[in-house]
């Protein structure tokens, strides 16, 4: 039985606003190493936004290299890594010549092709081609076939597909290079999988939202996103990147599995669960997959509230998190207010003031003969419906006087 560890989006060197996740990054990436160790995994799936910037910090590729060597367990424990829609696709393959020697597999280029032949480890690499890759395992009897589907920009996509499919059907000719892939090489002698990073939807279903930390990913050719059943039907399970929350897309033609990105990077996806999955796979069978939930990091939470002592108790009582918090208040939040909101915390990331007005709606909303009336009265009607009350005397003199001065202009 084959044991592969499945994780995607990583985004190392992710900030949220001025907030730097790093420190997060280094705990919840030891987590999963431990998971691996501990589920005894044969095998781990990287599948893409390992960065999440074209040019990633010194701290962040050290983080990378030194979570990779300690999952490759010396290369005994081979990582097939793709690239994502946030990695630069000549940074990720930079290191490939040296980090292959230890079971690390970078890949980012539809043009490249991975050298065959057998590392010390032990772990071969049988069959390569442009987007796959067929790997040995001493301690596994049958061949592994990966279908191997980084993000690409357009450009690289019709280089990849050819120059006189232009015009055709992104699903389609994808479908068929994938097909054409797996009826040579993905026989029931033999595990396969699929390693991508794009947008799938089962056919006839509304799509997952993209997270708001996410670029969009490229639509090309009209085409909204990919479809399940453009997958070869000799899959046995499709690791997929992108989308951060888990989600099993489909069952058919195998699972089709997002692990989800392992914290949380934007308030969309406060209150997620953040998971890492563990498949069982033998050739010619159904594959089995279990999410594992991840612990560390700091929790995102929207909250809401409208009375500064329980405003304060709340954040003393949860320390260790981020927030989004909307103040409810007649007016603007005061200072002392705010200063007292802020001093309960240190990971505040949003005080967003959220004015409520005391009147009827239908008392404030403006008819036909309002129109008629003169600046002033409808400066009250304005400022009436936003704060809910009238201008003082002291503003009320201040606007006339800005429309004494545009009147004289």
């Amino acid at each position: 039985m084959l044991k592969i560890l499945h994780t995607a989006d990583w985004h190392l060197g992710k900030r949220l606003q001025e907030y730097s996740r790093l420190d997060e990054q280094k705990l919840v990436l030891d987590e999963i190493c431990q998971i691996a160790d501990r589920e005894q995994a044969d095998l781990v799936l990287l599948a893409g936004d390992i960065f999440d910037s074209f040019n990633p910090s010194h701290e962040a590729v050290e983080l990378l290299y030194k979570t990779l060597h300690r999952l490759s367990k010396n290369g005994t424990r081979p990582i097939i890594a793709i690239s994502g829609n946030h990695d630069s696709s000549q940074f990720v393959e930079a290191p490939d010549p040296l980090a292959r020697e230890m079971g690390i597999f970078f890949y980012s280029r539809y043009d490249t092709v991975i050298p065959t032949g057998k590392l010390e480890s032990g772990v071969e690499v049988l069959h390569s081609e442009s987007g796959f890759i067929e790997v040995k395992l001493p301690t596994f009897e049958d061949p592994i076939r990966i279908i191997l589907a980084p993000y690409a920009h357009e450009v690289s996509l019709k280089t990849y597909l050819g120059e006189e499919n232009r015009e055709a059907e992104l699903r389609k000719i994808l479908s068929e290079k994938w097909q054409d892939l797996a009826e040579r090489y993905c026989d029931q002698r033999g595990v396969n999988l699929f390693l991508g990073h794009f947008f799938f939807v089962k056919e006839g279903e509304a799509p997952e939202p993209e997270p708001e930390s996410e670029r969009p990913i490229l639509h090309v050719g009209g085409t909204q996103a990919l479809f399940t059943e453009n997958l070869p039907p000799q899959i046995q399970y499709a690791a997929l990147g992108h989308l951060h929350r888990y989600h099993a897309v489909d069952k058919n033609p195998c699972p089709v599995v997002y692990s989800s990105s392992p914290l949380a990077y934007s308030f969309s996806e406060a209150d997620q669960q953040k998971q890492v999955v563990m498949i069982e796979l033998e050739a010619g069978k159904s594959a089995s997959y279990t999410p594992i939930g991840l612990k560390k990091g700091r929790p995102l939470y929207r909250k809401t509230f409208d009375k500064l002592p329980e405003t304060v108790q709340w954040l003393e009582e949860n320390p260790y998190c981020f927030v989004e918090l909307t103040y409810q208040t007649k007016d603007s939040i005061d200072a002392a207010t705010r200063k007292a909101i802020l001093k309960a915390h240190d990971g505040i990331v949003n005080l967003i003031p959220q004015i409520q007005n005391t009147r009827d709606r239908d008392e404030l909303t403006l008819k036909a003969e309002d129109l008629e009336k003169d600046m002033l009265s409808l400066f009250k009607l304005y400022f009436e419906s936003v704060r809910g009350k009238e201008p003082n005397e002291e503003l009320m003199e201040v606007f006339k006087e800005v429309i004494s001065q545009e009147e004289s202009k």
